[in-house]
């Protein structure tokens, strides 16, 4: 009875609308994701955050899972979904620990989730297992959202909330709480959250995201803080920098992938986190750039928004793969498999 009510459910959730049905093309390259591979994913299935002491975490497992869907390599997939489910879904609530760290025994110090590995793997479970037809893939998936709908989605102030983890940033758990991180919503997986887990919360998730990036314009470059204070106005959160750094790089580029294509928005983060056209993090109390990342994928980041904003063609630089840090490379392809589907006239 058990095998049949998970066989329904997979089923169901197969059929329902946001999760797509149809064949799959590869969106990166044999040779790039070949690349990919050879530096960061260890035979294990790990992925290797080689520019954070080597650890692995549950965003770096959810990237390499949607990046091998997306090279349509199910033999990959399955790999770095082994070590996934063996050494991070540890917890009782069907989430994953965050963080995996091979120098430390045991490996898991923290037990905490991160909410956006979590949103992570569970999209890449659902797309793989509708387009290879695997229905563990996407009970698995269903689980793991029904997970995040129930720990990690809340409400407050009439907002609909994406909590960084379960554990430390709640109107309980700090003075200034609750404390988003504004990079944590993946626009592109939470209609299918919504396939997999159906409620109304997930639009208003989506929708309330966009609009708090409208009202999040922090010091002279009008920027988002990597971690903000929802208690009252939003502002920079107590106990963090208040800078625009790695984290926030990606939301435009999580913007593009999601289909919200406001050029005031993306102009206006494009603008504020550039040094002379180059991405950098920034101190939002100055405006002053602290790090200027010139690496390829994260200027991809600008690259996207001058395509979606006016159609500009990517640069040569930004169409050569060859990685060297965990975390640049994975955006670099994600920013290639998105132009490549959805503006080929900018390749």
């Amino acid at each position: 009875m058990r095998r049949w009510r998970a066989l329904l459910l997979a089923a169901s959730v197969a059929l329902a609308p946001g999760l797509p049905a149809i064949a799959q093309q590869a969106m990166i390259n044999a040779g790039a994701w070949s690349a990919y591979k050879a530096k960061f994913l260890d035979p294990t299935g790990r992925i290797v955050d080689n520019g954070n002491g080597n650890i692995s975490h549950s965003e770096g497992q959810g990237y390499g899972l949607l990046l091998a869907y997306l090279a349509a390599s199910p033999a990959d997939f399955e790999q770095i979904w082994y070590f996934t489910r063996t050494e991070l879904l540890l917890r009782d609530d069907g989430l994953a620990v965050w963080k995996w760290d091979p120098n430390v025994r045991p490996h898991v110090a923290d037990t905490n989730n991160a909410t956006d590995g979590d949103m992570l793997i569970a999209y890449a479970l659902a797309l793989a297992g509708t387009a290879w037809k695997r229905e563990d893939y996407i009970l698995a998936a269903s689980r793991m959202a029904q997970a995040l709908l129930a720990e990690t989605v809340g409400r407050s102030q009439g907002r609909t909330l994406l909590m960084p983890g379960t554990e430390g940033f709640t109107g309980s758990d700090r003075d200034d709480g609750p404390v988003v991180n504004p990079s944590y919503w993946i626009y592109e997986a939470i209609p299918v959250m919504s396939a997999l887990a159906p409620s109304d919360a997930w639009k208003k998730l989506s929708d309330d995201g966009v609009e708090l990036l409208k009202t999040m314009q922090f010091g002279p470059r009008k920027l988002p803080a990597e971690w903000v204070s929802l208690r009252d106005k939003p502002r920079p959160a107590e106990g963090f920098d208040a800078e625009f750094s790695y984290n926030a790089i990606r939301i435009p580029l999580y913007l593009a992938r999601g289909g919200i294509t406001d050029k005031a928005l993306l102009i206006r983060l494009q603008k504020g986190m550039s040094q002379d056209g180059v991405p950098a993090t920034i101190d939002l109390t100055t405006g002053r750039p602290k790090t200027v990342l010139s690496d390829p994928g994260y200027r991809i980041v600008n690259d996207v928004v001058a395509c979606v904003v006016d159609g500009t063609r990517l640069p040569s630089s930004a169409l050569q793969f060859a990685p060297a840090l965990y975390y640049p490379s994975t955006l670099q392809l994600l920013g290639l498999a998105y132009i490549g589907e959805k503006h080929p006239e900018c390749l």
